[in-house]
């Protein structure tokens, strides 16, 4: 069989692996860039780190004794895949600057057009694009007009002058709280705009010794204490069981934590309370911090909880009137995480469209296989779980189920595999309804929310998933067999 990768970030880095090592040899990835690691690709702004612990955020078959730290940066990160590619020789298999504008299923096989002008060929095409890969841009007045630097932090430019410059960030999601951590000490002034305060999650950050690398090397059990740590497993299931179950114990514990943090760390009344939002802790994605707190105090930093009213070529100038000046507008304003794979023109079966599928929401059958889409998969795709926790342990897992549905292919039982639109509308129903009752449709505006205002998430437990994609239920995909010429 011929296989398509969609995308070079990890997912499609696992899923080359995977093909390879199953014995298929006819696996091409194509990159819109120039170079692998996805997201870690594309951010690159001050302070980014990930706020899964490094050893956690490993694939499972290759460890990493060499983290420098316990949450590890994105220079780090993005060398980590670069070497599994590496190691794993799937580097020769990555098409670069192969943007794919069109993919239409044709004859019993996908066609994939590239805006170099080339086409490609497969029986398979697995989307790993992500959702986390089209920049949103906040609609603001005036922002062209600014005689300074304004970037969005997806779009960093590492050549821009920060040490002793009046520095704005619009945004406190993650990336907004990771630069204002960074730049506190750095910027002459810096001011934080925030539209809605977050609620932050208390960690500790440090780094390991060069002893501690070394032990690591030589006692691979070390990595996996870390790795497979009991506490931290506990805590990722723990989590999802607030997500799921709002008035649970769980919820609870985790909203008293983040506001002990708030009420124990700020100093100021006054600040403190700009800091604290109206809306329960991880209805939006839960921010962890080692550090925001203590240094949003500094005394160059600047939280603006006011409404924007235009942006000048001077700086910001707030609805009363207030005129923050400026050097750099650093804009954290987050992704479209509802695109996928799109603006690419997807057609299935019959010139079914993508959008058209999508209309009401972005959905996929237990997150992999679209009815009409046949033999086209998604690797953390749309309603898969999202929150504090590996993706690429989601992805691992998902890849289970993929591999389940190639074997169905493989073995001649189809030659056409997608979730049956009976399946597809069931899920969606029983998804649909639960996600209406999970902590991230509490009453909080977040990029988890469809146009409806339902969570697009996997609203059950992480066990539950797991389960799922260990075992997935063939009786609900449409399998079929080409019909083929007598001999």
């Amino acid at each position: 069989m011929r296989f398509l990768m969609i995308g070079a970030g990890m997912s499609g880095i696992l899923a080359a692996i995977k093909l390879r090592e199953a014995g298929h040899d006819d696996v091409i990835v194509l990159e819109k860039a120039d170079q692998l690691g996805g997201t870690w690709r594309d951010n690159r702004y001050p302070g980014l780190t990930c706020d899964v612990p490094a050893h956690a955020y490993t694939y499972s078959f290759a460890p990493n004794p060499e983290w420098s730290r316990f949450f590890a940066g994105a220079d780090e990160i993005r060398a980590y895949f670069e070497k599994v590619a590496r190691d794993h020789g799937i580097l020769p298999l990555i098409r670069f600057n192969r943007e794919v504008i069109d993919l239409s299923w044709e004859g019993g096989e996908w066609r994939a057009a590239t805006g170099v002008g080339e086409d490609y060929v497969a029986d398979v095409v697995i989307v790993a694009s992500g959702p986390l890969h089209h920049p949103r841009m906040p609609d603001i007045e005036g922002l062209e007009s600014f005689a300074g630097q304004a970037m969005h932090t997806a779009r960093w430019d590492d050549s821009v002058a920060l040490d002793g410059k009046r520095v704005g960030v619009i945004g406190c999601g993650s990336t907004g709280v990771q630069m204002v951590s960074a730049l506190a000490d750095r910027a002459a002034r810096l001011v934080h705009f925030q539209r809605n305060p977050q609620w932050i999650m208390p960690v500790v950050d440090f780094a390991y010794t060069d002893a501690e690398r070394e032990a690591f090397r030589n006692d691979p059990s070390l990595v996996d204490a870390i790795r497979y740590d009991p506490e931290y497993e506990g805590n990722v299931q723990r989590f999802t069981m607030g997500i799921i179950d709002p008035d649970s114990e769980a919820m609870h514990a985790i909203e008293e934590l983040c506001r002990v943090n708030l009420e124990q760390s700020v100093a100021d009344p006054v600040l403190r309370e700009q800091l604290r939002p109206n809306y329960r802790a991880a209805c939006k994605r839960l921010i962890y911090s080692p550090n925001y707190y203590e240094r949003v105090q500094l005394p160059a930093v600047v939280v603006e909880t006011g409404g924007i009213e235009r942006i000048e070529p001077a700086g910001v100038r707030m609805k009363d009137g207030t005129l923050h000046e400026l050097d750099v507008l650093a804009l954290a304003t987050g992704f479209d995480a509802q695109k996928f794979i799109r603006p690419t023109t997807v057609r299935g079966r019959d010139g079914l469209t993508l959008d058209e599928a999508w209309e009401d929401h972005a959905s996929a059958y237990m997150a992999i296989t679209i009815p009409d889409f046949p033999n086209m998969f998604f690797l953390n795709g749309p309603t898969s779980p999202v929150g504090n926790f590996s993706l690429i342990d989601v992805a691992e897992r998902q890849w289970s189920f993929v591999a389940a549905l190639i074997a169905e292919l493989a073995s001649g039982a189809c030659d056409e595999i997608s979730a049956s639109a009976e399946a597809m509308a069931a899920y969606d129903t029983r998804r649909t309804a639960a996600a209406a009752g999970t902590i991230f449709a509490s009453g909080c505006s977040s990029w988890y929310l469809d146009k409806n205002g339902v969570p697009m998430t996997w609203p059950w437990s992480y066990q539950a998933f797991a389960d799922a994609m260990a075992n997935p239920v063939l009786a609900d995909m449409d399998c079929r067999v080409a019909a083929r010429a007598a001999a």
